[in-house]
């Protein structure tokens, strides 16, 4: 048993383990978010996978090549001081884990911590990173083997390389059809039964001008979860009305979810019925919202505004999945856009029917992808024939086609993280602190971007796989970290791994927008009458206190 063992262990590559170790280091350095010891081994554990994989490719190529191999005794030489080497970056790095943690953790006003486990993280990514690398050793072997079935009538290397496609394509098509569809299909079941289950608190609306009441054209039983959250979770009109001390109106709030009707048209046909039927277009202000992937809508975001027109506001929405945003926007980020457009026409298509001078003003709002769904919904020949005026997105998602034209031709000398666009008449970027109030004049449509520069789901690109990014330059965002570096491959796995958790930071950081920078692009988008800065200061107070962290 013992002779078994260390024969398996010789038989690993030396460059593969070097190179493996190096790529573990690298990954316990700080990316956009904090990381807790189990997630920080996944990610480790991954990279240790991948750097073994690049050094047993990179000494397979080099003999394939049949390069001039160094003499016995400057390959020991070269090993020794390897190892010695590798072993100081190892242990070097493990140490400074809790302080690169930390020094994302204090700008995100975050309890710091007197340790990050390091030999915990050590010890789940060695033996998840032990399990991926036997899983491919197995699938070389496998290429060995059907390469010397094929050696019987084909040259040496035709047959390695047809061994190697072979073997590669039955791998793809086992685990994309059997293994992804399958663990697919139980994240699809386990989020249906969560979309469909309801707190106890949400109970039907009772007045007759709320949807999903027993009046409503939309059954209360076909909204989902945070459909009916959205419904009834909202300020009322006495509360708007206690907070600016005058009389308010209850605000109008339109939901359909995904099993009122069968398709984006349908439910977007049903929504411009219910908004009718319950008066949105006699409103001052009318806002097209696309939810996040779950069917979410920011209470951030949508509460705000209600508060800023006194409830003189009427908003409608349509689900359009129930994953989360970033699981969503890797299997299948046009819904959301299939979503947006289908509403937008609909509502769209009523609303410019109506008196110029009477109809509400017209709003986009979208957070994550429903950013992204938001943004794509208007075509530029509607807006030319009668202009809305104007949107306010959030958390923009990394394949945001209007939003990455925008930064890509941002005016020369501001970051990537916080841009200026031309004249900014159109199109204006903001952060946690505000950037809005530039003194420049605002354009007939008023357009704005909140964007964190620790939001993994704004930063996101395949491109960190071997490109450095702009956000990480000599200027980088207030809640980066300036210890962060990039590395090429590691860095995409780290802000990879940073994505589902881009809401388990504080409001005010990752991809948990706060109330306030909220408020400031309403504000600055809509034009709130009868409003100051003191009531500014009120309602963020107010809103800081709702969010802040029990004790």
């Amino acid at each position: 048993m013992k002779k078994r063992v260390k024969e398996y262990w010789r038989s690993f590559s030396f460059v593969g383990l070097t190179i493996a170790t190096v790529f573990f280091s690298i990954s316990v350095t700080p990316s956009l978010l904090p990381r807790n010891y189990l997630f920080q081994g996944l990610l480790s554990g991954f990279s240790i996978a991948i750097g073994y994989a690049l050094g047993v490719a990179s000494v397979a190529l080099y003999l394939f090549l049949e390069l001039r191999q160094p003499s016995g005794r400057i390959q020991l030489i070269s090993k020794r001081i390897t190892v010695g080497v590798v072993a100081i970056v190892f242990v070097t790095f493990l140490w400074r884990m809790t302080y690169w943690q930390n020094s994302i953790r204090e700008l995100m006003e975050m309890p710091l911590l007197e340790t990050a486990y390091p030999y915990r993280t050590a010890a789940i990514a060695l033996l998840w990173g032990a399990l991926l690398v036997a899983a491919g050793r197995l699938f070389l072997a496998a290429c060995r083997y059907v390469a010397t079935k094929l050696q019987s009538f084909l040259p040496r290397r035709i047959a390695l390389a047809s061994g190697f496609a072979l073997v590669a394509f039955l791998t793809f098509f086992l685990t994309n059809d059997l293994l992804a569809v399958g663990l697919l299909n139980v994240a699809d079941s386990f989020f249906l039964n969560l979309d469909e289950h309801a707190e106890e608190s949400e109970t039907q609306p009772s007045r007759e001008l709320q949807t999903g009441s027993t009046e409503s054209l939309v059954a209360w039983q076909s909204i989902g979860r945070q459909g009916k959250s959205f419904l009834v979770d909202g300020p009322t009109r006495e509360q708007i009305s206690e907070f600016l001390g005058r009389e308010a109106k209850d605000p109008i709030r339109v939901y359909v979810g995904m099993r009122s009707r069968s398709t984006p048209e349908e439910r977007a046909e049903l929504a411009l019925q219910e908004l009718i039927r319950v008066g949105g277009f006699d409103r001052s202000v009318l806002i097209i919202a696309t939810p996040t992937g779950t069917g979410w809508l920011d209470p951030s975001a949508v509460d705000t505004v209600e508060y800023l027109h006194g409830g003189d506001t009427a908003m409608v929405s349509t689900q359009y999945s129930y994953l989360p945003s970033w699981i969503t926007i890797l299997v299948d980020p046009r819904r959301s856009i299939d979503s947006a457009v289908a509403l937008f026409d609909e509502i769209y298509g009523h609303w410019k029917t109506l008196p110029k001078d009477s109809r509400p003003r017209l709003y986009l709002q979208g957070l994550s992808l429903g950013s992204l769904g938001s943004e794509m919904s208007a075509d530029m020949y509607s807006i030319f024939e009668d202009p809305i005026d104007g949107a306010l997105w959030s958390g923009p998602p990394f394949p945001s086609a209007h939003w990455r034209q925008a930064v890509r031709n941002r005016n020369e000398g501001t970051p990537i993280w916080m841009p200026e666009f031309r004249d900014g008449r159109m199109l204006r970027f903001t952060a946690q602190e505000n950037h809005l109030d530039s003194g420049k004049a605002w354009g007939p449509m008023r357009s704005v971007y909140i964007q964190y520069a620790s939001d993994p789901m704004v930063w996101f690109s395949p491109e960190l796989a071997w490109s450095r990014p702009e956000w990480l330059g000599d200027e980088r965002g207030p809640d980066v970290s300036p210890q962060l570096r990039w590395y090429p491959l590691v860095t995409f796995l780290q802000v990879a791994f940073d994505l589902p958790m881009a809401t388990t930071v504080p409001i005010g950081y990752g991809h948990n927008y706060s109330p306030s920078s909220y408020i400031d692009g309403w504000i600055s988008v809509t034009q709130p009458p009868q409003w100051d800065q003191n009531m500014t200061r009120r309602l963020k107070t107010m809103f800081a206190e709702r969010t802040a962290p029990k004790p």
